[in-house]
C-alpha cells in the first residue's frame, strides 16, 4: 500500500529537494502559506481589486517599524502606459507590463521631513546611514507582510529589484520627491496556470542556522548539497548553469550589478546625506 506524505512533509521536501524531510512537530495554514511562496512571472488579465489592495496595505502596515518611524510609503502603478516605461527601465521585465498592478515601496523621510519643518525642529538624525537602513529595513518588512496576504488570497507575486537599475528615472516617473527613494518593485495578480512555477530549493538549514558561534568551514559541504538538490529544479525550469556560477556570475563585476553599482550616488542624489 503507498502510504500518503503528510502535506507538511511535502511541503518542506519541496522547500529543500531533501529526499528525506523531517515532518514538522507544528502545522498551521499560515505556515503553509509561507512555505509555498514561489515567484509568479505570468500572470492573468484579472484585475486586482482596490479592496483587495486595501487590504495588502493593512497587512503591510502591520508589519514591524523600528521606533515606529513608518518611514516607508508605496506607490500603486496601474496605469498601462506608466507600468510600460517602468517596465523598460527595470530590464525590459514582462510581467510587470501583465499584471494588473505594481507596487513600488520606498524609504520615505519626506513625510518626517515634512513633520520636522512644521514644527520648526531638528532632523539631523535623519541624515545618517543608520537612519537609512531603517528606511530600507521597514519597507523590506512592509512588503514581506503584503507577499505573505497576497498569497494567502491566491495572487502571484514576484519582487522587482531591478526598480534601482535607474533610480534617478524611477523617481521621475512616479514623481518622488527629496529624500523619497524607490528600493523595489512588487507586481501583484493572478497566476497564469499555464506557468507551472515551482517552488524553488533553498540552502539546507545548516548551512544558515549557526548555532551560538558562525561555523564557515562547513559551508562548502552544505553548498555542494544544495547543488546536487538544486540540479533537479534547474532541469525541471530548463536552466543551465549551477547555483555557484549564477551567483558568481551575478556578483562578479560593478557591470553585472545592472546600474546599481550607483547606489551611493544615487541615494546622494536624492536627499539621503549617508552620514
Amino acid at each position: 500500500m503507498t502510504q500518503t506524505v503528510p502535506i507538511a512533509q511535502q511541503t518542506i521536501q519541496q522547500r529543500y529537494r531533501d529526499p528525506n524531510p523531517t515532518e514538522p512537530a507544528q502545522w498551521n495554514p499560515v505556515l503553509q502559506v509561507l512555505h509555498e511562496h514561489r515567484s509568479v512571472r505570468r500572470y492573468l488579465a484579472d484585475e486586482v481589486s482596490d479592496d483587495t489592495l486595501r487590504l495588502l496595505i493593512s497587512a503591510a502596515q502591520s508589519a514591524p517599524t523600528s521606533a515606529n518611524l513608518q518611514v516607508w510609503s508605496v506607490i500603486a502603478v496601474r496605469d498601462p502606459a506608466r507600468k510600460s516605461r517602468l517596465a523598460t527601465l527595470a530590464g525590459g521585465q514582462a510581467h510587470i507590463e501583465q499584471a494588473p498592478v505594481l507596487l513600488v515601496w520606498t524609504a520615505d523621510f519626506a513625510r518626517l521631513r515634512q513633520l520636522a519643518e512644521d514644527h520648526e525642529a531638528p532632523l539631523v538624525g535623519a541624515d545618517y546611514l543608520e537612519s537609512s537602513y531603517v528606511g530600507f529595513i521597514d519597507a523590506a518588512l512592509a512588503a514581506q507582510n503584503a507577499v505573505i496576504a497576497a498569497e494567502s488570497l491566491g495572487l502571484g507575486t514576484v519582487f522587482i529589484g531591478a526598480i534601482r537599475n535607474n533610480p534617478e528615472e524611477v523617481a521621475a516617473e512616479l514623481k518622488l520627491p527629496e529624500q523619497v527613494f524607490a528600493v523595489f518593485g512588487l507586481v501583484v495578480g493572478h497566476p497564469d496556470p499555464t506557468e507551472d512555477a515551482r517552488i524553488k530549493p533553498r540552502l539546507p538549514q545548516p548551512a544558515v542556522l549557526h548555532r551560538e558561534t558562525y561555523d564557515l568551514p562547513t559551508q562548502r559541504a552544505h553548498v555542494a548539497t544544495y547543488e546536487s538538490r538544486i540540479a533537479a529544479f534547474y532541469a525541471e525550469q530548463q536552466l543551465s548553469h549551477s547555483w555557484t556560477e549564477r551567483v558568481l556570475t551575478r556578483l562578479a563585476s560593478a557591470a553585472s550589478l545592472n546600474g546599481r553599482h550607483r547606489l551611493r550616488d544615487s541615494l546622494a542624489n536624492h536627499g539621503f546625506r549617508l552620514r
